[in-house]
């Protein structure tokens, strides 16, 4: 692939041809502020928070849009360009609420971290405060379009991942605002409910009803898991309220080789099951099966024979290899059989039809995503 040669503040480098301004300089840990930008998504160079100098230009130039040419000089620092970040900023925060304290994104809101890098401390052009009454009654998203900085990136993340295009934007001016479907909610859209508009919001105008109250995000731990739907491997991390001990919420591995920051409905927000008082934390046993001659006790004894206890996962394990080899030794392998579950990975499967077909000696295995 050819490559150009750049200078950034100061700095040489060589980048394949095509990468633009904002991604080279990335590359060498130079930090250009953006709002609007995501790097799972295509550039729109829409708030102008990443503008820089480029000598010969005639203007600061966009840098998340605008591609390196072969001795390019850039710099990102200047007077010039500080003060034009800062001024688009402030005129984001000029019809935004200033409610940071009691929003749910404070410390995860990347308009609150440019405010404070860029020094943007109070409202400098107070505006016209729009009023949006939606009220959106789905039961996973949490939304608030006095909070929306109209970035976009929601809708581009419904185009250009999901492909499903429930949002929009709406009307012009300060009235400008998004919407699903034809202008109204998400229930009335179609929605997929993925969450990959949370995924991408920088702000808490879109938010996971789950978390709303439930601990701020430095409280919370990230823990890196495979999502336990299916079998294909999605990453997500999970954000952990360790004091409680709970899942709070869940958000998506922007890495993650199966699925690159998507998830489903189900992978995105239906993972509260983890907290629930009736799931089973430990496996259980038959009373009877621990028993030295491990007999099943006939009608009419002691029914505390059949209760379940709770046992090891060595304990559980040896007692299913031990009964399953002896009925294998009585009875043949025809006598067993194993359903195999969605739920678990394709390698996890394939390791069940192994056991099954060498270790049983049956073909007595099926699946349940064919029942």
């Amino acid at each position: 692939m050819k490559t150009v040669n750049v200078t950034i503040d100061g700095q040489q480098l060589s980048v394949p041809e095509g990468t633009t301004i904002l991604e080279a300089a990335r590359s060498i840990g130079i930090d250009i502020p953006t709002l609007c930008y995501h790097p799972a998504l295509p550039p729109s160079g829409g708030c102008r928070l990443c503008v820089v100098e480029v000598e010969g230009a005639r203007n600061p130039l966009p840098s998340c849009t605008t591609p390196v040419s072969e001795g390019m000089v850039v710099h990102t620092q200047t007077p010039l360009v500080e003060g034009i970040r800062r001024f688009a900023l402030e005129m984001i925060l000029s019809n935004h609420p200033l409610d940071c304290m009691k929003c749910e994104a404070a410390g995860a809101c990347e308009l609150q971290d440019l405010a404070y890098k860029l020094g943007a401390r109070e409202r400098a052009y107070p505006g016209r405060q729009p009023e949006f009454t939606l009220e959106d009654d789905n039961p996973f998203i949490a939304v608030d379009l006095t909070k929306c900085v109209r970035c976009r990136r929601c809708v581009r993340a419904c185009e250009y991942i999901n492909g499903v295009e429930a949002v929009g934007v709406f009307e012009r001016g300060f009235e400008t605002h998004i919407a699903f479907g034809p202008n109204g909610t998400m229930l009335e859209s179609p929605c997929e409910f993925c969450g990959m508009c949370v995924n991408v919001c920088p702000t808490a105008a879109l938010w996971p009803r789950q978390a709303i109250g439930q601990g701020r995000i430095w409280e919370l731990e990230k823990v890196r898991t495979t999502c336990t739907y299916c079998g294909v491997g999605c990453q997500i991390e999970l954000n952990v309220d360790r004091k409680r001990n709970r899942v709070v919420y869940t958000t998506p591995a922007w890495d993650g080789p199966a699925n690159h920051g998507g998830t489903c409905v189900k992978g995105k927000f239906g993972n509260d099951f983890v907290n629930h008082p009736d799931r089973l934390t430990k496996p259980l046993v038959r009373r009877w099966l621990l028993e030295p001659d491990g007999t099943k006790p006939k009608d009419g004894q002691a029914a505390e024979g059949n209760d379940f206890v709770e046992v090891d996962w060595d304990t559980a394990l040896n007692i299913v290899a031990e009964r399953t080899m002896a009925i294998r030794r009585e009875s043949g392998g025809d006598a067993l059989a194993c359903l195999a579950s969605a739920k678990c990975t394709n390698e996890e499967n394939y390791l069940i039809q192994k056991l099954v077909r060498q270790i049983w000696g049956t073909h007595n295995v099926d699946h349940c995503a064919r029942l």
